[in-house]
Parts: structure tokens; C-alpha cells; sequence
């Protein structure tokens, strides 16, 4: 070969081999991030930025600032070509363009509360324009600060016995007036906490006066927390849980943005079907233990199977190598050894065990048991709802390939992704439990009947959660229906509604469980009951993919064509 021959081979295999080393970073590179990854690290960063300068909550010049951001990076993201974007670029975008329109709905509505409340804060500019000066460090004038504390005061306290007298208050509008007198107080104490001690005029003029205002400001937070206890929504029923319905308009504005493009009466309907075939498996069930028809008293015996006090970690522990071994000989999910390693465990405190009866998962797997101050009954309750046969169904949730699993992948895959939603948290979890019980990881009529009893639950969750958010039944009712329909033991039933409406979760979270998990199931129908997928390639992908809508899940998976202007469309329940 010449030299000049040999010259051309070494370049053009020079430039194969960065080709294919180009392809494959690039590779790489999508595994870990997009084209609209750069601009959501930049505005996560900008927000936390302005979040903290800008920190009194309810202030005009917080939510100036951040509805000025919003407006910034929707143009800055407008400016990506969003039809030369890969399919999992377009979902980052989709996504994050939903995230900031409904950041900017909330500073809307936030802004029309304020100013319906405005007669009722007249002082809180005077008290906002204190603490601005107050951030960049400026001496004020303590003398004349003294005054306007004491003024202040007196003009709160007014204020305070006006609307004492005053009659009913919107629920939302109380909540709104409360967290604006939340952040005044912080403003109050951000002041004084810079200046006492540090500042000699601020310390010898204002430690009465700001002690009276900030008395005066603690009374008026008490008013409106009445108010918001005594909204129409918010009675005692008996139950002693006050929760808020929040309506059929509403619902269905959370599921359109959680992109379940189903009416809340149709959801019900699907729980009602799903619940049809649980009752047939049960009485499958119950008659294999030769109770015939009565699986009330099949379920009883189950929950007698409880394990003694001091033994129920030992229990869980044999429950999770079962459940371990299983998804291993299946090939159903790679198990990182780190994720396997690194889950641990600890004890629920009773006082925590009132909203969570049963154990909860993820990194850590937090045990419900009886301790020695419960009384005996509640240990009893405790205990029977806690069997192995009823455990058995959620191990694998909380863990691997649940919750764990979960939480490992999405800090090591698309971590910038902050798509997080329940019906892709709950959802997967949820997912494995009809797997396993596909597969037969149930090994006789006891521990189908736990599996029944917790997919049983699931359904019950979405009846009874939207039937009282749609303001068809009380508290009361749910915690009746749990009993009566799923045979909960009645203390682990009002736990569980407590959780549900008073426990700090959106009004959606308790049907993403069994939603979220059939939108998980009809996709492995797609793409592995089809054959072009193995399980084990179908949950790798999808863990791959970190949280988000299952509907996103799915564009990335099947390579969809998403418009720009794209809707919500998956009928994804085909019974």
C-alpha cells in the first residue's frame, strides 16, 4: 500500500471511529440530560434564589418577582425548536412548560385572594416595607419604628375584633388570609432577630412595642383559624376529621394536569369493576379455606395469623428475601447490589401510627407495630392488620421493586427531572402487586386473600376518596365503607381517612394507587405481552426514564410524535 493510500485509510478510519465515539457519548449524554435540561437546572436555581430573597410569604414584591420568572423562562423555553427535539426532549418540555403555567395559575389566584382580603391587611405594607429595608442590613430610625410597632398593634388588634364579628369566610380565602398573616409574623421576627442585641437604638426603643405587635399579630392568626375551622366545609361529623372537599371542577382541572383524561364518575366506575373481580378471586378464596361464600370470616382468620409483639421485623425480613428471590429468578427488574444493600429499618411511633397503620417504604422501611403505651385494643387492631399474609402483598411496594427501587433509580437516572407525581409513584408500586400476583407469588388461598384485601383497599380508596371530594359522603362514611367493604379493622379505617384528608396529600393522591398502577399495567400489555419488550427491559426503561405522568412514560417508550400543543388522551382502561 502507498504512503499516500495508507494516509486516506488512517483518516477515514480516524473519522469512523469518532463518528461511532460521538454517537455513543451522545448516548450517554441523553441518559443523563436534553435540550431543555440546562434551562430547568437555570430555573430551579433562579427560583431557589429569589424564593429566599424575596421570602415573606404573600408579599406583592415575592409574587411580582416570581411571576416576572415565569414569563422569563417561557420565552426563553419558547425559543427551543421544539419539532427537531427527540421524544424525550419534547416530554422535559411539555412537562416543564405544565409546570410553569400552573406555577403562574397559582400566583394569579394567590393575587386575586389578596386583593379580596385587602380590608383586612391594611397594615401589612407598612409592616413589608420594614423588612425590606431590613434584608440588605440599613439602620432605621428606632424611635420612630417604636411607634409605628405600637401603632401597628393597636390597628391589628382592631382589625382582629372586627373580624370576630364578622360572619362566614370562603375556606380558601381563610387559608389564603392565614398564610399571609403567617409570613407578616416572619417578617416581624426576621426584623427584630437582625436588630436586638446588635443594634443599640433598635434594642433600648422597640422590645415593648414589637412584643405587643407581635402578641397582636399572634391573635389575629388565631381569628382567622377559626374562621377557617368554622367554612362550611370544614364540620365535624362525628368522625372528628375535618377535612375540605374541593369539587368536580376542580378534580377534574388536577386530573386533566396529572394527564388522566378521565371524568372523576368515570374513575369510579373502573374502581367498581376492579372491585367486581376482587370480590370473585375472594370468594375463590374464602371457599379454598372452607368458608364458602362468608370471606369476612376467611379474612379473620388471616388477620389472626399475626406474628407476637417484639417479632414482626423478623417477619417482614423472611417476607422480603421471598420477595427478593422471586423478582431474581423471574428476571423481572434489574437490582443494582448498592439499592439491595442500603434499605434499613425503623419503628413507627404510635403517635404517627394514628394516620399511617401500616408500614410505609422507600429508603427506609418504617414498621407499624404495637408499643407498650398503646392500649390493648389498639394493639390488638395493630397487630391483625399487620399480618404476614396482608404484609406479603406490600414488601415488594415499599422496597424492591417498589418504593426503594424507586428512589435509588431516580437519583441516579434524569435527576434533574422534577416531574414527580403519585400516579407514577404509587402507581409503579401498585403495578408490582399485580404482577407478583400474575406470576403466582401467592402461595395458597391465605395469602391470595392478602393480596385481595390491600387491591381490595386500593379500589375502595378511589370510590370513597372522590365520593367525598366530589361532597357525596363524610368522613364518616368513608371510614364505614373501609369496614363494611374491605373489612378493615374499624381504628386502621379512621387512620386511614385521616391520612387521606387531613395527612398533607392532594386530593388525588389515594386513587393514583390503583390508577397509576393500571396505566403501568395496560403499557406492559403493550409493549410486553406483545413481545417487543422482556419485563426485565420494560421496568429498566421505565425506571430509566425517572418520575413523571405514565402517559409521558409512554411517549418515551413507544417514540410518539408529541405536538407542541399536545392534550391528554391515553384511554388507557379497556375492560
Amino acid at each position: 500500500m502507498n504512503k499516500a493510500l495508507r494516509s486516506s485509510s488512517f483518516v477515514i478510519a480516524f473519522s469512523t471511529a469518532c463518528a461511532f465515539q460521538g454517537v455513543a457519548q451522545n448516548a450517554t449524554l441523553y441518559q443523563q440530560s436534553s435540550e431543555v435540561n440546562n434551562l430547568m437546572v437555570l430555573y430551579d436555581a433562579d427560583r431557589g434564589s429569589l424564593s429566599r430573597f424575596y421570602a415573606i410569604e404573600g408579599s406583592p414584591d415575592r409574587r411580582q418577582r416570581l411571576q416576572d420568572l415565569q414569563n422569563d423562562y417561557s420565552k426563553k423555553l419558547q425559543q427551543l425548536k421544539f419539532e427537531s427535539l427527540p421524544v424525550g426532549s419534547k416530554v422535559d418540555y411539555l412537562l416543564f412548560k405544565r409546570n410553569m403555567d400552573a406555577q403562574l395559575d397559582l400566583l394569579r389566584e394567590e393575587e386575586a385572594e389578596v386583593k379580596q382580603l385587602a380590608p383586612w391587611f391594611t397594615f401589612a405594607d407598612k409592616i413589608y416595607a420594614i423588612e425590606k429595608i431590613r434584608r440588605r442590613g440599613y439602620q432605621q430610625d428606632a424611635q420612630k419604628l417604636a411607634l409605628t410597632f405600637n401603632s401597628l398593634a393597636s390597628e391589628i388588634t382592631a382589625t382582629s375584633k372586627k373580624l370576630d364579628k364578622e360572619g362566614g369566610f370562603d375556606i380558601s380565602l381563610s387559608r389564603r388570609a392565614g398564610s399571609i398573616v403567617r409570613g407578616l409574623q416572619n417578617a416581624v421576627r426576621s426584623v427584630n432577630e437582625f436588630y436586638t442585641g446588635y443594634d443599640p437604638a433598635f434594642t433600648w426603643w422597640t422590645p415593648e412595642p414589637i412584643k405587643k405587635l407581635e402578641s397582636s399579630l399572634n391573635d389575629y392568626a388565631k381569628s382567622w383559624s377559626q374562621k377557617e375551622k368554622s367554612a362550611p366545609a370544614g364540620k365535624d361529623d362525628g368522625s372528628g376529621i375535618i377535612g375540605f372537599p374541593i369539587g368536580q371542577k376542580e378534580l377534574v382541572r388536577q386530573l386533566q394536569a396529572e394527564m388522566i383524561p378521565y371524568t372523576p364518575e368515570e374513575l369510579v366506575d373502573i374502581a367498581n369493576k376492579e372491585f367486581a373481580w376482587c370480590d370473585a378471586e375472594m370468594l375463590k378464596a374464602s371457599r379454598e379455606m372452607g368458608f364458602g361464600d362468608d370471606w369476612k370470616k376467611a379474612i379473620e382468620k388471616v388477620k389472626n395469623s399475626y406474628v407476637p409483639p417484639g417479632q414482626q421485623p423478623d417477619a417482614i425480613m423472611q417476607l422480603y428475601d421471598q420477595s427478593i428471590d422471586f423478582l431474581k429468578k423471574h428476571k423481572l427488574v434489574t437490582i443494582p447490589p448498592i439499592a439491595e444493600e442500603t434499605w434499613r429499618m425503623s419503628m413507627m411511633s404510635p403517635q404517627r401510627q394514628l394516620v399511617s397503620p401500616f408500614f410505609l417504604g422507600g429508603e427506609q422501611l418504617i414498621i407499624s407495630y404495637p408499643t407498650h403505651t398503646m392500649g390493648e385494643e389498639d394493639k390488638l387492631m395493630s397487630m391483625r392488620g399487620n399480618n404476614p399474609h396482608f404484609s406479603r402483598a406490600t414488601v415488594h411496594h415499599e422496597l424492591i421493586a417498589g418504593h426503594h427501587l424507586q428512589g435509588f433509580s431516580n437519583n441516579r437516572n434524569k435527576a434533574y427531572r422534577h416531574f414527580g407525581t403519585p400516579f407514577w409513584t404509587e402507581g409503579w408500586a401498585l403495578y408490582w402487586e399485580f404482577i407478583l400476583w400474575d406470576l403466582k407469588f401467592p402461595r395458597g388461598p391465605e395469602d391470595r386473600i392478602g393480596m385481595l384485601f390491600w387491591r381490595m383497599h386500593r379500589c375502595a380508596r378511589i370510590i370513597f376518596s372522590l365520593n367525598y371530594h366530589l361532597g357525596k359522603w363524610t368522613p364518616q362514611q368513608c371510614i364505614d365503607f373501609l369496614v363494611d367493604r374491605v373489612a378493615h379493622e374499624r381504628a386502621n379505617a379512621e387512620g386511614e381517612v385521616r391520612r387521606s384528608f387531613t395527612g398533607g396529600y392532594g386530593p388525588l393522591y389515594q386513587l393514583a394507587y390503583m390508577i397509576g398502577g393500571l396505566q403501568f399495567y395496560q403499557l406492559k400489555k403493550d409493549l410486553v405481552d406483545s413481545g417487543k419488550m422482556s419485563f426485565q427491559q420494560y421496568h429498566d426503561a421505565v425506571l430509566a426514564e425517572n418520575a413523571m405522568p405514565v402517559e409521558m412514560v409512554r411517549a418515551i417508550l413507544t417514540n410518539q410524535n408529541l405536538s407542541k400543543d399536545f392534550k391528554t388522551n391515553w384511554r388507557f382502561y379497556n375492560k
